[in-house]
């Protein structure tokens, strides 16, 4: 699962085979800052993005995911 550090978060990001297909959906986890080096403070448990939305294979749907991940940072970060 890539990981990518963006401002104080944490980003996981993965393309996720569906289950008896050739599809792949997009799926991210974010993290904020933790105290303890040993701990991830889950801002954004794992789970699927981009609900509507199928790819045909890994790496678009980790582009995808990324994406989607930079696009949510960006809304939190803009409410604030």
């Amino acid at each position: 699962m890539p990981t990518e550090q963006v401002g104080d978060y944490e980003v996981e990001y993965a393309g996720v085979r569906l289950i008896g297909g050739d599809e792949w959906v997009a799926q991210v986890a974010i993290f904020g800052h933790s105290t303890n080096p040993m701990h991830r403070n889950p801002v954004f448990p794992v789970q699927r993005v981009l609900p509507d939305q199928t790819f045909a294979d890994e790496k678009a749907a980790e582009e995808g995911a990324r994406q989607a991940a930079h696009d949510l940072l960006e809304k939190q970060t803009a409410r604030h």
